[in-house]
């Protein structure tokens, strides 16, 4: 298992700022080159690295890994293509070093002081030592899980993330609970207990001083310090947005799995939900796919079973009496015609959703977020495909 462990330090900016000119080429390369692949791209870079003097300075893997991002991004958009996926096909675009800084070192170029609190970038631009802030405490892991250091550029400064090679369990104690979670703008989600958690809304509540800064930032003249200044406030301003509803989704997550031995939630299609012009905005505020992941992550780490269902008729079954309830979206109680069961729409909907987990559990195995089945949680080697017995003979 591949994780990120993030440190804040001062400087970085020249070699941050640099690194884009390997991914801008690789693209631009690619452009006018088509159905090269990836090894005619890390080449290139050896050729940029004469003809820029700035590009020969970057650790030569700092380039690779620069012409990796790029292939990578090209792959994906292939991938799409091949999909028949509707709409936007994720065509690499240019970065920019205002918002995209950033440099990715392999295994040479950097080096950690021996009490793991100051880093050493020893490529052509001679940065020199940089001291690290964070409480992220680097002696648990040796040298050799850390694989690739990154030095991102952030609205508020520069980061360095230590991209370590090891394997995360930790030990809980079984609570023999269940819960299904059906998520919502009203709340952000209700559980199959009965239980709600408020919707954050944490940009709701900054659109106000976002609205502010924006137009502040709109007055500035083009190109002037004071333009520069104006996007520094508004890139912090949308940062400390994305890292509040961050911070709730991790924190939340990680509560409902450590309480429960099985959680059931819906497997939605956020980005076609997002097409509501109407309550696009809401649904993203609300960050469903990001709890989803990090339900999945804590799952995998606290050996918890985490099973996404279909979303379909979650809402309008009965709970009670399995009949159909056809519901608008306006109508927040279910009123069941056939039993006469009234609850409310989503707790109704949380109970539908743990009995299609619990149904799919006990007859499939236990199923992960993205609806595979997974013996290797039970210890279990996974089967593979049978195949078709020999016909026996008459005798």
């Amino acid at each position: 298992m591949m994780g990120n462990c993030q440190v804040r330090f001062l400087g970085g900016r020249d070699a941050a700022t640099y690194a884009l000119l390997p991914d801008n080429s690789c693209i631009r390369y690619w452009m006018d080159n088509k159905g090269i692949g990836k090894y005619e791209l890390s080449a290139y870079c050896a050729v940029l690295a004469k003809q820029f003097p700035f590009a020969g300075k970057l650790n030569s893997q700092a380039r690779q890994a620069s012409a990796e991002r790029a292939w990578s991004a090209i792959t994906g958009f292939y991938d799409n293509c091949k999909k028949g996926k509707p709409g936007k096909k994720g065509f690499p675009r240019f970065k920019k070093h205002q918002t995209h800084g950033s440099v990715e070192y392999k295994t040479t170029g950097w080096k950690l002081s021996e009490d793991r609190r100051t880093i050493t970038f020893s490529d052509g631009f001679k940065a020199g030592n940089f001291k690290l802030w964070g409480t992220r405490d680097l002696h648990f892991y040796q040298l050799s899980q850390i694989k690739r250091v990154r030095v991102v550029r952030r609205a508020d400064g520069y980061y360095v993330q230590f991209c370590l090679d090891i394997e995360r369990v930790e030990k809980r104690e079984p609570t023999g609970k269940t819960i299904g979670l059906d998520v919502g703008l009203t709340h952000f989600y209700t559980d199959s207990g009965g239980q709600t958690v408020e919707n954050p809304r944490y940009l709701r509540k900054s659109e106000k001083a976002l609205k502010r800064l924006s137009k502040r930032f709109s007055r500035t003249k083009k190109a002037s310090n004071n333009r520069a200044k104006a996007r520094n406030r508004l890139s912090r301003k949308h940062l400390k947005v994305s890292r509040q509803r961050k911070d709730f989704a991790v924190k939340l997550a990680k509560c409902v799995i450590e309480s429960n031995d099985l959680v059931a939630y819906e497997d939605l299609q956020v980005r076609n939900m997002v097409k509501n012009t109407k309550l696009s905005k809401s649904i993203s505020d609300a960050a469903w796919s990001a709890f989803r992941d990090w339900l999945e992550y804590f799952g995998k780490v606290f050996g918890v079973v985490t099973v996404a269902v279909p979303p379909h008729y979650t809402s309008a079954n009965c709970s009670n009496c399995r009949g159909v309830v056809k519901k608008s979206l306006s109508q927040r109680t279910h009123r069941c015609h056939h039993c006469g069961f009234v609850l409310d729409r989503d707790s109704n909907a949380a109970r539908n959703i743990l009995e299609l987990a619990l149904r799919t559990v006990g007859h499939t195995g236990t199923l992960n977020a993205s609806g595979d089945i997974d013996l290797c949680l039970g210890e279990e080697t996974p089967l593979s495909k049978p195949n078709r017995g020999k016909r026996k003979s008459r005798k």
